[in-house]
């Protein structure tokens, strides 16, 4: 029991501490403390799911789809693009912690579909969580394999919740202008890089 679950604990982290775009997403939610529970719980949840169909064997048939992987890629493409059009113009225009603050409210409905947009538009998740996790899990057995996902999912958990609410600690650097500035352009380089990459 206790290998399966820390070598699912290992692998899980391997994959999600990275910079990427739902990392990135969490961080900025975190920075500006808005709807954090609900990024972190999204988030967390879906990877929940992604980490359980991988291990019931779901990803053998997205193995053997790949148009579906295709629609996957381009919408997803489609979206870290403009995403990524949106954070270079908030690096361009500069804004500081409290006029982010005291702007307009983002609502909990917007923040929930592009944190599912995040996550599941994005074809690497499904590459790496249900292939992945999912070929790692099957090594430990019939039953090691469920205590492979518990480590996994408990990986998922541990990371965004730190993600979202330790992001609060670097709410004193993030009161220059310069410091968002910063950000978003690496949120924007990140976004872009990705949606090449999809469609290269």
């Amino acid at each position: 029991m206790i290998i399966p679950v820390f070598s699912g604990l290992a692998s899980g982290l391997s994959l999600i501490v990275a910079i990427g775009a739902q990392n990135a997403f969490v961080l900025r939610q975190g920075l500006q403390r808005s709807h954090v529970a609900l990024v972190i719980a999204v988030c967390a949840v879906s990877d929940l799911v992604l980490i359980v169909l991988g291990v019931a064997g779901i990803g053998i048939v997205i193995e053997r789809a790949p148009a579906v992987l295709d629609v996957v890629r381009w919408a997803g493409a489609v979206f870290l693009a403009a995403y990524g059009a949106l954070a270079a113009w908030r690096a361009v225009r500069g804004q500081a912690l409290e006029q982010l603050n005291t702007g307009r409210p983002v609502s909990w409905m917007s923040v929930l579909a592009t944190g599912l947009a995040f996550t599941w538009l994005n074809p690497h998740v499904y590459l790496d969580t249900v292939l992945l996790l999912g070929s790692l899990a099957s090594t430990h057995g019939p039953d090691g394999r469920w205590w492979f996902a518990a480590g996994a999912g408990l990986a998922s958990i541990a990371w965004f919740t730190a993600l979202g609410i330790g992001a609060r600690f670097l709410t004193p650097v993030f009161r220059r202008r310069s410091a968002w500035r910063m950000l978003d352009a690496a949120i924007a380089a990140v976004m872009v890089t990705m949606a090449i990459l999809l469609v290269a």
